[in-house]
């Protein structure tokens, strides 16, 4: 009997010495109670946190604090409901959202992240949350509560994410009106980047301290995006942390600036990475089936209802998403619909960005950039071993030669589809030139190092398809 008392009791023993479980709130408030902010003369934060999440924590709550309005609106959009902030004209935007991942599918990215990277999306939400909480006469729009898997929809930092190239007027035409539209002038049905438009360039330098009176190579970071586009910060934690630099409104990753060992520089890449399929699309017994090769492949279909605001109220509109193995159609060419595929794979992408900041040297950022989620950015980097580098690109699929991916393909022919990724060694790399320093303008790469840059002719046309430009050249002049 003694025995049988004391089996009975051990679970209630146990139970009773388990920590108490934090409410939400509470949580929040413990995590306060370890981050400090402090802001300099110039009113940048510099944040401490014990962690890395109570780093982002803070993150957060001070960029919350310097304009929440952009943090609100950087999701809304990302996360496919702006139109239930300005009305039924963004609902195309909020379907190409969901096109390309659905909140359920956002949700299972993030139940799938490793747990260091769910505690800094727990932590973006919490820094978020405590600080409307805080602030009670900061009202939000549509979003009224962050959640950790919202970062999976953002886990792009450059000027216009890859998904903004994929017109909303053509997922419109057919989604909406069963049309299709003409291409453009590049015989494509994306949106042209125009790198030469101002502000959109960004310049970087790299200076080989063969070249300056310290000995220590330098980074020239000039973003060059329109005035506070991104807001400068610093954040500091005990796991090794300590970045310095810009970050997009609402991610908590530092996206261009320096540690203390190593400093990175993005401009926009005129890389290839996005490309288009034509699907033979055929109803065969009710269902919508493409042909693959010999096969014929059943189209994936969503349903999805939106909603979106005109007057006071919020309405709903619904949609039938399509989708096969290349990806979501977006549009339609002639009579034949179109896949548009992008890099999307948010869990890597959000590490990438993250590791970066906390790296040693050139072999460290090295190994990270093998990760290849950067899509839409050149990095020009420097370190205090004294390396200079730069990479064209990082997410570079591989194609089959034969045909122009720069338009459309046939998406029935196998040897259309992507054949993986070029590894970082086999793409466009310049690591400390003779001439002692590199320098790009959103241009070629081919005259990043003067006469020591990469030659043309090494490399597929995909990987380096932009011209020079007047930025370029007068920096390669000089």
């Amino acid at each position: 009997m003694k025995f049988r008392l004391l089996y009975l009791a051990l679970p209630l023993l146990v139970f009773a010495c388990q920590p108490k479980e934090l409410t939400e709130q509470e949580r929040w408030e413990s995590t306060a109670e370890k981050v400090e902010i402090i802001r300099d003369d110039f009113g940048v934060p510099h944040i401490y946190g014990e962690t890395d999440a109570d780093a982002v924590f803070g993150m957060l709550y001070a960029q919350c604090e310097d304009d929440f309005r952009r943090v609100e609106r950087n999701y809304v959009w990302a996360t496919g409901r702006l139109a239930e902030l300005e009305g039924e004209q963004a609902i195309y935007s909020d379907l190409r959202a969901n096109l390309y991942m659905t909140e359920a599918e956002a949700k299972a990215a993030y139940e799938a992240a490793p747990d260091w990277l769910k505690e800094l999306c727990i932590a973006f939400a919490d820094g978020v949350n405590y600080y409307l909480a805080t602030h009670p006469e900061v009202i939000p729009q549509v979003i009224t509560h962050y959640e950790p898997w919202m970062p999976m929809f953002f886990s792009e930092g450059s000027i216009g994410g890859d998904i903004e190239q994929i017109p909303t007027r053509r997922i419109a035409a057919f989604y909406g009106d069963d049309q299709s539209l003409a291409l453009n002038e590049f015989g494509s049905g994306l949106d042209p980047v125009d790198l030469t438009e101002e502000p959109k360039g960004s310049n970087g330098f790299a200076i080989s301290g063969q070249l300056t009176e310290s000995g220590n190579a330098m980074l020239l970071i000039n973003p060059h995006t329109s005035f506070y586009f991104r807001p400068e910060i610093h954040v500091v934690s005990k796991e090794g942390l300590n970045a310095y630099g810009a970050v997009t409104w609402g991610q908590f990753f530092v996206y261009q600036g320096f540690n203390e060992k190593t400093g990175w520089m993005h401009t926009s890449t005129g890389v290839d990475f996005i490309d288009e399929f034509v699907e033979d699309v055929s109803e065969t017994g009710g269902k919508l089936t493409y042909k693959y090769g010999e096969e014929t492949r059943n189209v994936s279909e969503l349903p999805i209802t939106l909603k979106y605001k005109e007057g006071n109220e919020l309405k709903e509109k619904s949609f039938t998403m399509y989708r096969t193995h290349h990806g979501p159609v977006t549009h339609k060419l002639d009579d034949r619909w179109v896949v548009t595929k992008i890099n999307w794979d948010p869990v890597n992408a959000l590490t990438q960005s993250f590791t970066r900041t906390k790296l040693n040297n050139h072999a460290e950022f090295k190994e990270m950039m093998n990760i290849r989620t950067n899509s839409s950015n050149n990095t020009v980097f420097a370190d205090a071993e004294g390396n200079i580098a730069y990479f064209h690109g990082n997410f570079i699929p591989k194609r089959n030669e034969e045909f122009d991916f720069s338009k459309p393909v046939d998406g029935s022919d196998p040897k259309t589809d992507w054949l993986g990724l070029h590894t970082v060694d086999e793409s466009i790399v310049i690591l400390n030139p003779a001439n002692g320093w590199i320098q790009n303008c959103n241009s070629t790469p081919f005259t990043a190092a003067a006469e020591y840059s990469p030659k043309k002719e090494d490399y597929p046309a995909y990987m380096a398809p932009e011209s020079e430009n007047y930025r370029g050249c007068m920096q390669s002049k000089y």
